[in-house]
């Protein structure tokens, strides 16, 4: 298998042959110099990247329009209905090569950027603590996608995915268990934070805000709910700044900031490709009420002149609204404040859970329409703050994770349905739908992975 060309402009388009650059041509110059990492790692069109169809398969995205259903292309379809296979063979998965693609440029830079050539030893440092981040950021998004959700006594035994921790052109593809891709994660992100600068020079660069929220969240889907509130709270010391969406009025709300301004963003990621359009389901859109400044700013009538096609209903419309037409996805203040509110009620403190939501709500509210949840027992505030969840991060994927991860409550463990072109599709808690299948192109080109029970 011969290796092609690697460029610092053109980062590496990962196969799944796993044919990649490494030789020197004229013209071309291959990673001598530290900065030539930092080129590499500032490359947001690779590095900014991380999932798309997730936002498909949760429950706050419904196709009801019959214009919609009838024109959902067939990978969205199928990702849609939890179907048997998503991808046919002769077709990639955009979301796995653009996640392996990542991974590979970061073992780039973990297996060289300490020996490159005139760079301080704190700029090396800082940009292997910055890979490490990336990685475990790609490695927390692909087991919780293909690998069964994260359960203390089968881990060791539960297919996660394969985990390629060196530039090794020819490693084995079989299947790492959920727990070593989570050992990965952690070692990865606790490495990473005394290398790293409180706060980064653009929010594109992981931090040591970034790592302890990554670590938050990685704990969180362990169920380990004290290291997921401690390390929420370290996160916090550091970064907690919320917009204030009463600060905008309906007709400047494009003034809200982009991305790399956003004050909420602690690690700007996007999703893969392009999501416009995405219908929010009707329970959200209840959930949200027309009040919530994230209904008036984050949504947007599908009939509007910003969607093509339109669409009965409405769709998220966040970061079309500053004109990006992206959707973010990374770890983020509201993301880590409603991690410690339900690490809070999952502990008993319904007080201080509630402070956090309520908090969190006057900045989503006007005044006058603004009035404080009410504080009851430790139940109902880990159900409000799971709620709060839902309408905080409507049509950005988030829902699906959240939906496979409570599975194992069973106050929140439903049955969902859905239908599409007269067809009524039906997943129940816990099923092996909640596996995304693993591309039949890559088992056909890699026989060592091992597909996805349906």
């Amino acid at each position: 298998m011969k290796k092609t060309i690697f460029t610092l402009a053109v980062l590496i388009l990962m196969s799944s042959c796993r044919k990649y650059v490494e030789i020197t041509q004229p013209g071309i110059r291959t990673l001598t110099y530290t900065t030539d990492y930092r080129y590499l790692l500032d490359n947001a069109n690779v590095f900014e990247g991380s999932y798309g169809y997730p936002i498909i398969s949760g429950d706050d995205t419904e196709y009801s329009d019959v214009n919609q259903q009838n024109n959902i292309n067939s990978i969205w379809g199928a990702v849609y209905t939890w179907a048997d296979t998503y991808i046919s063979e002769t077709v990639s998965d955009t979301d796995w090569d653009k996640l392996y693609n990542i991974i590979y440029n970061c073992n780039t830079v973990i297996d060289g950027v300490l020996t490159s050539k005139n760079g301080s030893d704190a700029l090396k440092q800082q940009l292997y603590a910055e890979a490490l981040v990336h990685r475990a950021n790609c490695y927390l998004i692909l087991v919780n996608i293909y690998g069964k959700q994260y359960n203390a006594t089968t881990a060791a035994t539960d297919l996660g995915v394969p985990l390629l921790t060196t530039p090794n052109l020819y490693a084995s593809l079989k299947r790492a268990s959920v727990n070593t891709v989570y050992a990965q994660i952690l070692t990865d992100l606790v490495t990473s934070v005394s290398r790293l600068p409180k706060l980064p020079d653009a929010n594109i660069r992981p931090s040591k805000a970034a790592s302890y929220a990554l670590l938050s969240k990685t704990y969180l889907n362990m169920r380990d709910f004290t290291r997921a509130g401690l390390y929420a709270d370290s996160t916090l010391s550091i970064q907690s700044t919320l917009l204030d969406l009463k600060a905008y009025s309906a007709s400047s709300g494009s003034a809200i900031p982009k991305r790399i301004a956003d004050p909420e963003v602690i690690l700007s990621k996007i999703v893969n490709g392009y999501y416009t359009g995405i219908p929010i389901s009707a329970d959200a859109l209840n959930l949200l009420g027309t009040s919530d400044l994230r209904y008036v700013f984050f949504t947007n009538a599908g009939n509007s002149g910003g969607f093509n096609p339109k669409f009965t209903g409405r769709g998220y419309w966040r970061y079309q609204l500053s004109g990006e037409n992206i959707i973010q996805t990374g770890p983020s203040v509201p993301e880590v404040m409603l991690t410690k509110a339900e690490c809070l009620a999952r502990q008993g403190d319904a007080t201080g859970a509630m402070l956090i939501v309520n908090s969190l709500r006057k900045k989503r509210f006007l005044d006058a329409d603004y009035v404080d949840l009410p504080t009851t027992d430790a139940a109902t505030a880990l159900s409000t703050v799971i709620d709060e969840r839902k309408r905080e991060f409507v049509g950005r994927g988030y829902r699906w994770f959240d939906q496979k991860r409570m599975n194992y409550d069973a106050a929140f463990a439903l049955t969902k349905t859905r239908v599409l072109k007269g067809v009524t599709y039906t997943l129940a808690p816990n099923s092996n739908r909640y596996l995304y299948p693993i591309g039949q192109k890559y088992i056909l080109l890699n026989p060592e992975l091992e597909q996805n029970p349906r």
